[in-house]
């Protein structure tokens, strides 16, 4: 299944028309967003969008999808998950995730702007894979971790790398937070709609520069046992998302550094979910 945010609506998308969940199940569900990702919900879903008619779908404006969590309760993110990543920032392998949240008021979507505020010269990219949390899981073993996963859908954890590396200490969760540094979308699929859940590739654009190239499958610490870490710690609750991490090219790491201004396109990828294009703006 196909999962939108469509202008604030509940949307499955079948082919390319859209859904809408309020009016498709007679108000049983509600137009909320938030009844895509409960996994509880999953079985109707899919009956609603196999017993849709022509009559019932809708061509729709790409423009008005937004992320398809938008008031996530946690966004959970991962440093340096991608071996080759590590590699470029001649830092070690870990041997534990290196875990930063990120504020909800950032999230935005997949084809809204992308703020660089004037003296913000050091602004960066890094294409993610996101995961969106479908039930409530706590101290969960690996090998049922996908069976609590609502749906993939891709990301960009924007990052202020001045800030990051303000003085005296390094910190991550604002530098990587301000309004519009969490674009995600432009839809969510389902676990099923991945060949091999644990091999998604993941691309990214700055204008017509591809910067980023990656496959889950080269993750230090893969989805499965990333969630099941992360969930010895914290209680994960629908709509949560898991940045899983950037694979090596992000603009700090380039020779010469590329960093995000004003006229630029931030274009990310990923088969099966689709293409996020992000201006840069003021």
């Amino acid at each position: 299944m196909k999962l939108a945010n469509l202008a604030g609506r509940a949307t499955i998308v079948v082919g390319a028309r859209a859904l809408d969940v309020e009016k498709a199940s007679n108000g049983a569900l509600g137009p909320d967003p938030a009844v895509l990702y409960d996994l509880a919900n999953h079985e109707e879903l899919r009956r609603l969008a196999g017993a849709a008619g022509d009559a019932d779908l809708a061509e729709y404006d790409e423009k008005l999808l937004g992320p398809v969590s938008p008031r996530a309760p946690k966004i959970l993110a991962v440093a340096l998950n991608y071996r080759g990543h590590a590699e470029e920032s001649d830092l070690p392998i870990p041997e534990q995730p290196t875990v930063f949240g990120k504020f909800s008021s950032s999230l935005t979507g997949p084809y809204d702007p992308v703020i660089v505020a004037e003296g913000i010269d050091k602004c960066d990219f890094e294409a993610e894979v996101v995961i969106v949390i479908g039930r409530t899981m706590r101290s969960v073993e690996p090998g049922v971790v996908w069976d609590g996963i609502a749906g993939v859908t891709a990301g960009q954890d924007v990052t202020d790398r001045r800030e990051q590396w303000r003085k005296p200490l390094n910190q991550f969760t604002l530098a990587k937070s301000y309004d519009t540094y969490s674009p995600t979308g432009p839809l969510m699929a389902t676990v099923d709609e991945f060949e091999d859940p644990d091999d998604i590739e993941i691309v990214g654009h700055v204008d017509d520069l591809e910067v980023q190239r990656g496959r889950t499958s080269d993750l230090i610490f893969p989805i499965p046992e990333l969630v099941s870490w992360l969930s010895r710690h914290v209680t994960l609750e629908p709509g949560d998302l898991v940045f899983t991490g950037t694979p090596a090219g992000c603009g700090v790491r380039r020779v010469p550094r590329l960093y995000l201004e004003p006229g630029m396109t931030l274009t990310t990828e990923l088969p099966g979910v689709g293409t996020m294009r992000n201006p840069i703006s003021r």
